[in-house]
């Protein structure tokens, strides 16, 4: 197989053609491998490798695979090459998290997802880089260094997710794990032109504790260039009973009907920005081009906002997010017998981090129950509009550099903050689904996404419609 075959192909097919003898898990492998040393010095999007495991991996899948025994790997997306994020545990590997707290720590075991990833059958051979524990939108302040996008590598290729981002949009893997706290799939996704899933509350695998899932805000899913590896991936990491949080009741494979006809949907048009404050024309006219699709497609759009106040919101999570933070900081404190002031952090970890050690517990239950009313809020609108439409983010794909969260003047990187990602950590809040789309370019060549978002358990209805507007497979960065 040869890159440019290799770069054409989507994990589905991948996995057909390694189903079908036409190629092995080694050759995907080794094509993945080249790509990787090719590019990831320019992207610096993988931050560890382990080449000699996924090479025995690869090398046990294509020896069950030409014999005729019990042992072969069933699973759909078996034999295709694949990368985990760093937050995610894959025994034996460094498990930093992107902090300098944790930079000796070795996982001693696969988390719950990376579990889910092993049975299928996928070749996992590095992971990929995030910020500092996961807590900005731009992959910059880690311990790995930066994250470039592959559309311009003067431009951030956004965050949490935007090691995972930059790797599948380049062409090294067709898909890599992901997970979403607050837009942390969608946004990167955005910022390199991908499909971006976050799936609803419940739906997914994840940490069997309230800590590791924020509070339910974080869910884990991948970033794919089609909606039909989005759907496959989803069907791989879907819970069969309730985990921590109510189950949705969807009794279908997502693969299997994401290709159905939908009904006609009323969808809401969501164009200001929620804190009042200016949509770039990129952004808005990404949103035009998506609507006037819609249209064409048989379905009612609608200008309207979600009816819920999200500075409280926003404020809310803030403090649930910050409990968690501090939590995962003071046992790295603890171990290494060092105080917050003194610990190597990002400002703005810091701050977060020292605001959750001292949040009280009737301050995180009102917090808990502001996000609930906005949940509530939420499900009575979805009873008249079937999604939201809405920008991903407010402003184009930022510089490297332009959204520090180590900055002096963290009141300005604030500001910044909330200026460009108002629309995606809402649904995080309230567990619904929500999906990035790379429907358009602006005339730099950078993607502009767009996001639909659905009541809780309708992540189907999502990529029903992301099919029927993106139905092939999206290019890799030229």
């Amino acid at each position: 197989m040869t890159i440019d075959e290799y770069t054409q192909l989507d994990a589905v097919a991948m996995a057909d053609l390694r189903q079908s003898g036409e190629v092995s898990a080694g050759e995907l492998l080794e094509c993945a491998l080249l790509q990787t040393d090719r590019l990831n010095p320019q992207l610096n999007a993988i931050v560890h490798q382990d080449r000699d495991s996924a090479r025995e991996r690869a090398q046990k899948l294509d020896q069950s695979a030409s014999a005729d025994d019990s042992s072969k790997v069933a699973g759909q997306l078996a034999g295709v090459p694949f990368l985990i994020k760093e937050v995610n545990a894959v025994a034996g590997w460094p498990h930093t998290r992107s902090t300098a707290l944790y930079r000796d720590h070795i996982a001693s075991q696969d988390s719950a997802i990376v579990q889910r990833y092993r049975e299928a059958g996928l070749v996992a051979f590095g992971s990929t880089n995030t910020p500092e524990l996961c807590l900005t939108i731009s992959t910059e302040f880690s311990l790995f260094g930066s994250s470039r996008n592959p559309h311009n590598l003067n431009h951030s290729s956004g965050g949490s997710s935007g090691g995972a981002a930059a790797a599948v949009a380049a062409g090294i893997v067709p898909v890599a794990d992901g997970s979403d706290g607050g837009g942390s799939i969608r946004i990167p996704a955005a910022c390199c032109g991908l499909v971006g899933l976050k799936p609803s509350r419940g739906l997914s695998v994840v940490e069997p504790d309230f800590g590791s899932a924020w509070s339910g805000m974080s869910v884990g899913h991948v970033l794919s260039r089609s909606v039909r590896d989005s759907a496959a991936f989803l069907d791989l990491l879907r819970l069969q009973q309730p985990g921590l949080f109510p189950l949705p009741a969807y009794g279908e494979s997502y693969f299997q009907t994401c290709n159905h006809d939908l009904p006609r949907l009323r969808i809401a048009v969501q164009r200001q920005h929620p804190g009042g404050l200016d949509v770039h024309a990129d952004c808005q006219h990404a949103v035009d081009l998506a609507a006037s699709q819609c249209e064409s497609a048989g379905h009612e759009l609608v200008d309207a906002a979600p009816p819920v106040n999200y500075a409280s919101v926003s404020k809310a999570m803030s403090t649930l997010i910050n409990v968690h933070i501090g939590q995962i900081i003071s046992a790295g404190l603890e171990a290494r017998d060092t105080t917050i002031d003194n610990a190597e952090l990002a400002e703005s970890t810091r701050r977060m981090a020292s605001h959750g050690i001292n949040t009280t517990a009737a301050s995180y239950l009102t917090a808990l129950d502001t996000v609930k009313q906005a949940e509530r809020e939420m499900a009575e609108f979805h009873k008249h509009h079937d999604l939201v439409l809405s920008p991903v983010l407010a402003l184009p794909p930022a510089e490297l550099g332009w959204l520090d969260m180590n900055a002096g003047d963290i009141r300005e990187y604030a500001r910044r903050y909330a200026a460009y990602s108002p629309f995606t950590a809402l649904y995080n809040g309230t567990g619904q689904p929500s999906i990035s789309l790379p429907l358009h370019q602006n005339a730099s060549g950078l993607p502009i996404g767009v996001m639909f978002s659905a009541a809780w358990g309708q992540d189907h209805v999502l990529l029903q419609l992301a099919n029927q507007l993106l139905p092939g497979i999206v290019p890799i960065a030229a």
